[in-house]
């Protein structure tokens, strides 16, 4: 996570990366990323002003056909945990949530289609079954997007980029970290092949 002043905003932009997540009470304050197949989500406590954004890069930990919590805010499922339990921290009241989904698009030719199928479904379902509504979303396509999170109004400005270098990065990165688990599910796959000699 980065965080600096921005000139043409006139505000302080967080910005997030793959695995960051961010709560806040500064209703001055910018929340920013910018996404390939990753998926963000951005929620707000408009009464109690409590407002926090994630990125995350896949669902969960995927064992046996099941996805498993994991303690990496690289994957949806505790993303969402630490992101929703942070504002609460911070005064939010989960009946109080309201969401706006971003993300999950199919870019620069990548072949991490499922990947960005698989985040959508995850992003929609779990807000669906902790009961915070979606307001608006914006997924899918063949599109990379860079977003701007307002918390004083829940505006959110989405810059839909086709290609550039900062995306061009950031799928790289995503590629690297999706080889990385396949990695480690051929040696746990490895490890669970047991041969019986009599």
């Amino acid at each position: 996570m980065k965080q600096g002043y921005h000139k043409q905003l006139n505000r302080i932009v967080c910005e997030l990366f793959a695995g960051d997540y961010h709560a806040s009470n500064d209703e001055s304050l910018v929340l920013s990323t910018l996404l390939g197949s990753c998926i963000s989500v951005c929620l707000l406590d408009k009464q109690n002003k409590i407002a926090g954004m994630n990125h995350f890069m896949l669902p969960g930990v995927i064992r046996g056909g099941s996805i498993l919590l994991n303690d990496d805010a690289r994957y949806g499922v505790h993303s969402m945990e630490l992101l929703i339990n942070n504002m609460m921290k911070l005064g939010a009241k989960r009946n109080n949530l309201r969401a706006k989904v971003f993300g999950g698009g199919k870019v620069l030719g990548t072949t991490i289609t499922a990947v960005s199928d698989s985040n959508i479904e995850f992003a929609i379902n779990y807000l669906k079954m902790e009961e915070i509504p979606i307001l608006s979303q914006d997924v899918g396509g063949n599109v990379g997007r860079k977003i701007y999170f307002y918390p004083d109004s829940f505006d959110i400005f989405v810059k839909k980029i086709s290609y550039n270098k900062s995306l061009e990065d950031a799928v790289a990165r995503e590629k690297r970290f999706l080889q990385f688990m396949q990695k480690q599910k051929n040696k746990e796959a490895k490890a669970t092949n047991l041969t019986l000699f009599d």
